[in-house]
Formats: C-alpha cells, sequence, structure tokens
C-alpha cells in the first residue's frame, strides 16, 4: 500500500467516468518524481452531473464515506467538483486537508488577476455559485458569471462545447471586466489550455488549483 504521505485522492462526485477521465488528464503536469500520487476515482453513486442543488445534497454523504474509507491510504483529499458538495462535512470526518475545487478556483484566481469570472455550464448554476462567492466575501471581485448552456454529459462534444466556452470567456472579458477566468465546472478541464490562448487572460482549471494547494499541503504537513 502507498504511504498515506504520497497520495492524493481526487473525488469526482458525479459518475461520469468521462469526466474523471478529463480531471485524471489535467493532473498530468503536477505529477512529478518524488511527488504524491494523484489518484482521480468517480462517485459510481453520484448523478451523471452535479447540476442542482439536489444534486449536491445527495453526494454528501457517500463523498463522506468515501473520505473514511480512504483516510488511511490518502494524505489529501480533493473535492473535484465546482458545487464543493459535502466540503465542510468531509473536513469533519478526517484531519488530513480536504480541498475544493470552487474555493481552490477562486482563491487562485484573486492571485492572477483583480475581478475574476466564471464560465459555468447552465444559467441554473450560476445562482448557487453566486451565493458561494457571497459566502467568501467576494463580491467585489467578481466581473461576472455566465452559462454556456451546457449540462456535464454534453461537456464531451469537443467543437461544441469550445465554441460556446470561446464566447463566454469574450464576454466575460469584454463585456464584465474580468481579466482572469474561472471554469466552473470539473468536466472542462480539457480546454483550459485552449481557451487561455484563445482569450488572453489567465484561465484557472480548479480541480488543477485544488491538487496544486494540497501538494504544497501535504509537503508541508498543514492538515486541515
Amino acid at each position: 500500500m502507498t504511504d498515506a504521505a504520497d497520495r492524493i485522492l481526487v473525488i469526482n462526485p458525479n459518475s461520469t467516468e468521462a469526466v474523471t477521465q478529463g480531471i485524471d488528464a489535467a493532473m498530468e503536469p503536477l505529477r512529478m518524481k518524488g511527488g504524491p500520487v494523484i489518484e482521480c476515482v468517480t462517485l459510481k453513486e453520484g448523478p451523471p452531473g452535479i447540476e442542482s442543488q439536489a444534486h449536491v445534497e445527495q453526494v454528501v454523504g457517500p463523498i463522506g464515506e468515501m473520505v473514511k474509507k480512504r483516510d488511511n491510504d490518502c494524505s489529501a483529499f480533493v473535492i473535484a467538483c465546482y458545487s464543493d458538495p459535502g466540503l465542510h462535512a468531509a473536513r469533519e470526518i478526517t484531519t488530513k486537508p480536504v480541498l475544493g475545487i470552487a474555493e481552490c478556483g477562486i482563491l487562485t484566481a484573486l492571485t492572477l488577476g483583480q475581478r475574476f469570472g466564471v464560465i459555468s455550464i447552465l444559467r441554473k448554476s450560476i445562482p448557487r455559485h453566486l451565493r458561494y462567492v457571497g459566502q467568501m466575501g467576494l463580491n467585489d471581485r467578481m466581473a461576472g458569471d455566465r452559462a454556456i448552456g451546457l449540462g456535464v454529459v454534453e461537456l464531451a462534444n469537443e467543437a461544441r462545447t469550445f465554441a460556446r466556452m470561446a464566447e463566454v470567456a469574450v464576454d466575460l472579458r469584454d463585456e464584465d471586466g474580468a481579466d482572469v477566468l474561472v471554469m466552473g465546472c470539473a468536466g472542462m478541464a480539457r480546454y483550459r489550455d485552449r481557451l487561455q490562448r484563445h482569450v488572453g487572460l489567465p484561465v484557472v482549471e480548479p480541480s488543477q488549483a485544488a491538487v496544486s494547494m494540497a501538494i504544497g499541503r501535504s509537503r508541508l504537513g498543514w492538515s486541515a
């Protein structure tokens, strides 16, 4: 068994394996000799996409069970959904760091620009995101949140997804005044590099942001 100091578990709370595969591919720049193993897993009990508050609440229990099950062989946990489902409940279960990609993505964006814009999947996701930004006390740093109008499963259509993301990114830049963008769904991970080149702004892929923080906290011995 790999020592707990050497493994970060990235949990995709939806049951769409293609999303997990995209997250796993996005981890490649963070995998290094002597660094921790980064393991990406799919929550089989989850819905195909976390697209509503009901979906968020549905996966809180299963995420907690997975954290309990893997607590002895992992040094940190990352919840790879932009709603950060079960984040605080999981932090009560383990003394290991538990990081949510929305929180980490936003915090990373604050170091890259003055006003961040969020690219969401669906319009109904936006009120949920706005509540979270408000809870973080960051309303004044948010330029806007715009949706591409595609569900999680639909993100696998690369041509359609990138075209919509590119359009929304330009609107966030030119109409809302964003100088850094955050991708508002882990299923968008594969499009980060191309989108950043297209829009000419820093683009934060939040799973990468969270795992980067998890690596630092694991190496420095910081607990929750």
